[in-house]
């Protein structure tokens, strides 16, 4: 991932997605936290609502988040045109 990042090949619209990735690469396989990082990534964007509440309905079945911050994290990601 480095490697990648200073070639220019990689490229962060946020810092939040950037420091994701960087738990994700040295959390030294703990799966817990990898499931987590991924939970913070999903972002809606331009995207249409389907398809960020299904790319963040499948990471969400696997994370261990559930009910208030489950929500929180989908409130996150949404377009903040929505809140």
């Amino acid at each position: 991932m480095l490697e990648n990042l200073e070639r220019g090949f990689l490229k962060y619209e946020t810092v939040r997605r950037f420091l994701a990735d960087i738990r994700k690469e040295f959390s030294g396989g703990d799966e817990e936290s990898i499931k987590v990082a991924e939970l913070k990534r999903p972002e809606q964007g331009r995207k249409m609502m389907e398809e960020f509440v299904q790319k963040f309905s499948k990471v969400a079945r696997e994370s261990r988040y559930k009910e208030r911050p489950l929500v929180e994290e989908f409130k996150r990601g949404i377009n903040t045109m929505i809140h």
